[in-house]
């Protein structure tokens, strides 16, 4: 059965509504793992000149498309932009420490710095989408996780508690920041995203990493600014958040949130999630990233197209694809066989409608 991509499938997911065909979705996939899929070498060229970024893109479309998705998912994430950065990933001291160093950071630079670089790589993707296609993604990283990159997650429990006063004002000079990158990114390039999503792990396996007092007051007003830019130009948000957070879930679904990614065996079954949550929002993933490295491709097909068929008909909005992203170390085969299971149900779906 030959493939033909419709990005709409995935619109009725992120309103809550059974789409006439299962998307497959994933956060992020590693451009090094695309380039052993395709046996082919561009990881590189995002950051070469003109030409080399639009084969980067491509390729990177090659790979969704030939995958049988219907969106590509690509971001751009503010981190990446911040002076001083590192305190996300290496667990220091940001360049964030009190009073001075808030007021000294060039706030004012970044949105300068973050669009110089990342402007033409949205522009690259969207001359890019093959027919039927549109992404998903934008601006990555959430208010918790630019907080961390600036502060260190070690060190932001110091500052609530020797400066409250700079702690929420810090929060807030993060949501604002987001605003103004949200905005134009929302201008130029809403057209070609179905779907506009943030990425910010507010979790571990047992718990939040922060305090709920901390994700109440500061974290969920941000995303209310965020959300509500985001759905008044007319497309829903999907929230990527790793962890243990059902202590956040129910805020952040008030605050607007229309779907909701990331999950581990070890923390809930992916059955809960849709029990606790799927009349409320959408609900994507659904296979853990331990399970597709671990197991044979019989099983993960098995799986796939066991589980996968229970969870499309319990959620009301479901898109299949792993429980996180698909990183270099996944077995190559693993992953073409969660692709395989996806093809299956497809398939055995059409052939039951038809």
């Amino acid at each position: 059965m030959e493939f033909h991509a419709d990005y709409r499938h995935f619109a009725d997911v992120m309103q809550n509504r059974r789409p006439l065909r299962m998307p497959i979705y994933e956060h992020l996939i590693n451009s090094p793992f695309m380039e052993q899929v395709l046996q082919v070498s561009f990881a590189d060229l995002i950051d070469g000149a003109n030409t080399d970024r639009a084969e980067f893109f491509r390729q990177y479309c090659r790979f969704y498309r030939e995958m049988m998705y219907d969106t590509v998912s690509f971001e751009v994430c503010i981190t990446e932009y911040l002076p001083s950065r590192g305190a996300l990933v290496k667990a220091i001291p940001g360049p964030i420490q009190n009073r001075t160093d808030f007021d000294d950071y060039p706030w004012e630079e970044l949105p300068r710095m973050f669009w110089e670089d990342a402007g033409p790589k949205f522009d690259a993707l969207v001359a890019a989408l093959p027919p039927g296609m549109k992404a998903v993604g934008g601006i990555g990283n959430g208010p918790f996780e630019i907080a961390e990159e600036l502060v260190g997650l070690t060190y932001l429990p110091y500052m609530q508690a020797d400066d409250p006063e700079l702690y929420a004002e810090l929060f807030d000079r993060i949501g604002s920041l987001m605003a103004s990158l949200w905005a134009v990114f929302l201008k130029r390039y809403s057209d070609s995203y179905v779907a506009c999503r943030v990425g910010d792990d507010l979790g571990f396996k047992t718990s939040l990493l922060t305090n709920p007092a901390t994700v109440h007051e500061n974290i969920v007003p941000q995303y209310r600014r965020i959300i509500k830019m985001i759905h008044a130009a007319g497309k829903p948000f999907l929230w990527h958040s790793c962890g243990c957070i059902f202590l956040a879930m129910d805020a952040m679904i008030e605050a607007g949130i229309d779907a909701k990614h990331s999950n581990e065996d070890i923390i809930a079954p992916f059955s809960c999630w849709i029990e606790e949550y799927g009349q409320r929002i959408a609900l994507v993933g659904g296979f853990d990233l331990g399970f597709l490295c671990q197991s044979t491709p019989a099983e993960i097909t098995s799986a796939v197209v066991e589980w996968g068929g229970e969870y499309r008909a319990k959620a009301r909005g479901y898109a299949l694809g792993s429980g996180n992203s698909v990183p270099e170390y996944v077995p190559v085969e693993n992953y073409l066989a969660m692709i395989d299971g996806a093809r299956i149900l497809r398939e055995r779906e059409a052939c039951t409608t038809a």
